[in-house]
């Protein structure tokens, strides 16, 4: 198995120690399992990765919507990391966990004047503003309650980081931030230097996801660092904080390999401060995003399988109990992922069939052309790597009830977000 937190014993996968096909059986299917250990063994990493290369006033923050719950951000707060939220609906769950709000920083391309208060009402430490527009309403709300806001500007330096289109954030035509290349990064910094009750602290740039090209965030680094420059040259602004976002690649298949981020971030580091000394200036605090990097590896699906379908002459068809409604990531950007009957390890995979989802939809697939044994209605299959961006964008397409999360630790497992029910369903309806 890729992945350390995956094993067999007697034929059965286990995950994070636990055996899969009796977990399914406790707490029934669909069932999002998420490895406690796992997740701390990630952020550790990459507090001791940035602290080593970058220094001690580096910061690593979880990207909240990779993954949000309660229990999430317990663990966040005991990890010393620091988190960014993207609506108020992740701010409200980072406080009710008890998360340092001095410690989150609050990104999104069109926060609304209220999710702005409502921020600022609940002590978010630093807004990450993407336009003018933005600017204004923050110096205006700040100025409404008496406070002074710190503010970072998002910019895109134009890179493309051969990623998926879908996910490509940091090119000139992004809907996110804005354009170095242009001259409206600078015109906006101005804006943001005589605004009112605004303390611009640094600048953030994101170039996209599942980035394996070890120069993606030099090069957007350069850019950026050419910027601060620039701006040190002719304004005298002293900048603090540099956001390089997040956005490194992990493993969903044998064939993705396996990025050596330590590694990766000790290059880095070792080429921005090559860059800052070329342009005769400190390197400012680097802060990092990392959240698919953070809890991907940290997570599995558990489905029951229903009907076997063969079609003489074509293909064959497995389907689960869940699908796009609790992975909507195949129907979305064609992914990849690993595919395991999680009670017959030792038996052949002998058959080629498409795993697909309940949904009413000829693209509810969860993945496409995989070799699993032959099976049967009850089965159990598991799918690796989904603690990213499963959970946060499930959905209750066809009215169905999204699943529970399950944390494993050594100790045992807990109920981390109870399966909805049908009657939470229709609670809203009037």
């Amino acid at each position: 198995m890729f992945a350390e937190n995956l094993s067999i014993r007697d034929g059965v996968l286990y995950f994070a120690g636990h055996n899969t096909v009796s977990l399914a059986a406790q707490y029934g299917t669909p069932l999002y399992l998420m490895d406690e250990t796992r997740i701390r063994q990630n952020c550790r990493m990459y507090r001791e990765a940035m602290r080593a290369s970058f220094g001690a006033d580096a910061l690593p923050l979880y990207a909240s919507k990779a993954a949000s719950f309660k229990r999430i951000y317990e663990i966040m707060r005991e990890e010393n990391m620091c988190v960014d939220v993207v609506s108020a609906g992740e701010i409200h769950t980072a406080a009710l966990a008890g998360f340092p709000m001095e410690n989150v920083y609050f990104h999104g391309n069109n926060k609304t004047n209220a999710e702005i208060a409502y921020a600022m009402e609940a002590g978010v430490g630093c807004f990450v503003a993407d336009n003018r527009e933005e600017l204004e309403a923050i110096s205006r709300i700040a100025g409404a309650r008496g406070i002074v806001q710190r503010v970072m500007l998002r910019l895109t330096p134009g890179i493309d980081p051969h990623t998926y289109e879908a996910v490509a954030t940091g090119k000139v035509d992004s809907k996110f931030g804005v354009a170095i290349e242009t001259g409206q990064a600078e015109a906006l910094f101005r804006v943001a230097a005589a605004l009112p009750n605004l303390a611009l602290e640094g600048f953030h740039c994101h170039v996209g996801s599942q980035v394996f090209d070890e120069d993606v965030f030099e090069r957007s680094s350069d850019i950026m660092l050419e910027f601060i420059a620039r701006l040190r040259g002719s304004y005298g602004f002293a900048t603090k904080l540099l956001d390089l976002g997040g956005g490194y690649g992990v493993q969903y298949v044998d064939s993705d390999g396996a990025a050596d981020i330590p590694a990766r971030i000790a290059e880095l580091a070792a080429s921005m401060r090559r860059k800052a000394a070329a342009l005769d200036m400190p390197l400012p605090a680097v802060l990092l995003e990392p959240g698919r990097s953070i809890v991907a590896d940290a997570g599995l699906t558990l489905y029951t399988v229903g009907a076997v379908k063969h079609i003489t002459g074509y293909k064959n068809y497995v389907s689960v109990d869940g699908g796009m409604t609790d992975n909507p990531r195949y129907a979305l950007y064609q992914s990849a992922y690993t595919v395991c009957a999680a009670g017959h390890m030792d038996k052949p995979a002998a058959m080629r069939c498409d795993v697909v989802g309940r949904c009413c939809e000829s693209g509810d697939i969860i993945q496409p052309d995989v070799a699993l044994p032959e099976l049967r209605r009850g089965d159990i299959l598991a799918v690796c790597t989904t603690g990213a961006y499963n959970y946060s964008m499930a959905s209750n397409y066809n009215r169905v009830p999204r699943p529970a999360v399950v944390m494993l630790t050594p100790e045992g497992s807990a109920v981390a977000v109870r399966r909805e029910t049908m009657e939470q369903l229709t609670e809203n309806d009037v």
